[in-house]
């Protein structure tokens, strides 16, 4: 919206407003503007959730210092969302189908997050949407992403093929090198474009969600993971960056930079509630909206390998729960104390600000890996 009104309907009429066509720029304001509302519209939030008697209530199998938590006002990933919307409808723009595809991803995800906090909360329990109704829900909402790339790729506007770490000259198409272009298994191509795309996106927000059980846990950890990707982004749709790099260029890619850097500054925004002791909880609300923009903008960029390294504890809180309950079926046998893996460290005896602040630093280490495989290849 400002982009169109400062740019392209007052330049070059009046001298400052040049500057509204550098990405950076905007993005520089986008993250400000987000952090801004986040930090100005958290207190009306916090209160608004206490007066509707919007609670987190404490799953009794958890840890048991976790009950004290139960009443917390939660779905303050509300508040999230507000703070990446609008500075990305002031600061993009709005011509950029990428970005209107971003949006798609972490709003349709924090609609079925919303829709399952909101059973949780009429109900007064821990349980909200039926496990596969939810999971349900997220594929058709994979689904309908993979349905806009597929139309962006036929207008010569989105790239099928994947950049891939530690391989320079090693590009593969997902509709067609890797199936060696035979026009038989077309339809077996389609598939597994979608089904691969269904993952990541709907993988990664389950494991944001996970990792959500501690006070700024997630939030910490997305302030990480964001801001890689507003690195990434950039790289990607910037044509000097992106050759030297040798990565699969998106002229229009840069536009999500802004997007990025609007969930950068929400997520320092609402840690600033967040941290430890908490005011107020993202909910599912958040942790699935948050965990599907971040997918759906690695998606669009091609750097879903490179998402498993940007967002690698998210990833380890994910296996944890995958393995712990492989391991207990197959052998009735646990292989943590509890998890996801905070809660191994917990029933260790950690202290809940430890953990956070270590399972921070490993983020960081990992984001930052990933970004040098940028050029180690």
């Amino acid at each position: 919206m400002l982009y169109w009104i400062l740019y392209e309907q007052l330049y070059p009429s009046i001298i400052p407003f040049p500057l509204f066509r550098y990405v950076t720029f905007r993005t520089a304001f986008s993250s400000l503007t987000a952090l801004f509302l986040c930090i100005v519209l958290g207190p009306w939030m916090i209160n608004m959730l206490r007066r509707l008697q919007i609670g987190q209530h404490i799953r009794e199998e958890g840890p048991r210092s976790h009950q004290k938590k139960a009443g917390t006002p939660t779905m303050g990933g509300l508040l999230i969302l507000v703070s990446i919307v609008v500075p990305t409808l002031l600061w993009t723009n709005l011509r950029n189908p990428y970005v209107w595809i971003a949006l798609f991803g972490l709003l349709s995800f924090g609609a079925i997050g919303f829709w399952d906090d909101y059973s949780k909360v009429r109900r007064k329990q821990n349980e909200g949407l039926t496990a596969r109704r939810k999971f349900l829900l997220q594929v058709l909402a994979g689904l309908a992403v993979g349905v806009f790339l597929l139309s962006l790729h036929a207008m010569g506007l989105y790239s099928t093929t994947m950049n891939m770490p530690f391989f320079k000259g090693f590009k593969p198409d997902m509709l067609i090198d890797s199936l060696l272009g035979n026009p038989l298994t077309y339809p077996l191509a389609f598939v597994f474009f979608f089904a691969f795309l269904v993952f990541v996106i709907v993988g990664s927000s389950n494991a944001v969600n996970l990792t959500d059980g501690l006070d700024g846990l997630a939030i910490g950890l997305m302030i990480i993971a964001s801001g890689a990707m507003t690195v990434l982004t950039y790289a990607s749709g910037h044509a000097q960056f992106a050759s030297y790099l040798d990565l699969v260029r998106l002229p229009g890619a840069s536009e999500l930079t802004i997007f990025c850097g609007a969930m950068t500054g929400a997520s320092i925004g609402f840690l600033w509630y967040n941290a430890h002791p908490a005011e107020v909880f993202m909910g599912d609300v958040g942790s699935l909206s948050l965990g599907s923009g971040m997918a759906t903008v690695a998606v669009l960029v091609k750097q879903e390998i490179l998402l498993l390294f940007i967002g690698g504890v998210f990833v380890l809180e994910a296996l944890s729960v995958i393995l712990q309950v492989g391991s207990y079926k197959l052998r009735r046998k646990r292989i943590f104390k509890m998890a996801p893996l905070h809660h191994h460290f917990e029933a260790l005896g950690w202290q809940e600000s430890k953990i956070i602040v270590r399972f921070w630093i490993a983020g960081l280490v990992t984001a930052l890996f990933a970004l040098t495989t940028l050029k180690l290849r």
